[in-house]
């Protein structure tokens, strides 16, 4: 295996950071509406790559910043993934029955009280970002708004199900999923960088280096679905070729997958080349997105 497609202790570390902050957020699962508690806890801390509160707080290390405040946004925009997962494997939209290696949510619990715990989620990631009350946490709430919304990641979603069985161009596909998958990636580094003070130009860098990370994960994504085995990648291989979905593979072939995915990974070091060591954790992330196995 290459050893991009695994974290080092640093990153692990964090992860275990997001993890904690995640189950102290949410609800106990023994407290009323119990179903709807336990259906949430269980789309949040089902596992995953926990990619995007790693990508908040390597954009605080970035710009040498490492408190505790960090938490509350890298847990935020966690909550909002979790959120868009349940929905997302719906029925009604990828009509997934596996998510992360095990039954999705509306498999277990039943799709209304899916429905209801995405609802959750996404409310309590708002709230957690509002508590702050502050200038900085307005510029925070405004950017993961603007993630979720019909410019980000609802919009991008809406593209894609009128995409299912059409033919889209390349700059087509990419601004499909820089809203759907990438809105969410940038917003993320966005709120690691607004957490640390960042000025304009530092936010312009991170911002350019998370759009080409976005948008590389995604393309990695549509790889796996066609080289991954299902065990391997926690979802149901194949799946958008079968439901006619435009993918990277479908669209360019596997090579220019193959060559496009070089070309945003390198695009994305080149971005935070000026924060040079301080940057480790963000170029890490970077290649792990370009390397993944699942």
């Amino acid at each position: 295996m290459n050893p991009r497609a695994e974290l080092g202790v640093a990153l692990r570390a964090l992860i275990a950071r997001a993890e904690q902050a995640l189950a102290d957020a949410l609800p106990p699962e023994d407290q009323a509406p119990v179903d709807l508690h336990r259906a949430m806890r269980y789309a949040a801390l089902g596992g995953g790559k926990r990619l995007r509160p790693l990508l908040t707080y390597a954009a605080g290390h970035a710009l040498g910043y490492e408190g505790a405040e960090l938490d509350a946004p890298a847990c935020a925009v966690e909550l909002i993934h979790a959120y868009s997962l349940v929905h997302d494997d719906l029925p009604a939209m990828d009509d997934d029955a596996m998510r992360r290696g095990r039954p999705t949510c509306h498999i277990v619990f039943g799709e209304a009280m899916a429905i209801l715990a995405g609802d959750a989620l996404q409310a309590l990631a708002f709230e957690i970002l509002a508590r702050g009350n502050t200038a900085r946490g307005m510029a925070m709430l405004a950017t993961l708004g603007h993630a979720c919304g019909a410019e980000g990641m609802a919009g991008g979603q809406a593209l894609d199900l009128t995409a299912t069985g059409r033919s889209l161009s390349l700059r087509e596909l990419e601004h499909m999923h820089a809203c759907k998958t990438g809105a969410l990636i940038r917003a993320a580094v966005r709120l690691g960088a607004l957490t640390a003070h960042a000025d304009t130009p530092a936010l312009q860098v991170l911002d350019e280096y998370a759009a080409a990370v976005g948008l590389a994960f995604q393309v990695r994504d549509d790889i796996l679905d066609v080289e991954g085995a299902s065990d391997v990648i926690g979802k149901t291989a194949g799946k958008d070729a079968a439901a006619g979905k435009p993918t990277f593979p479908s669209v360019i072939g596997l090579d220019a997958s193959r060559a496009r995915l070089a070309e945003l990974t390198e695009a994305a070091l080149d971005a935070i080349a000026p924060f040079g060591e301080r940057g480790a954790w963000l170029e890490e992330l970077a290649h792990f997105a370009a390397h993944r196995v699942r």
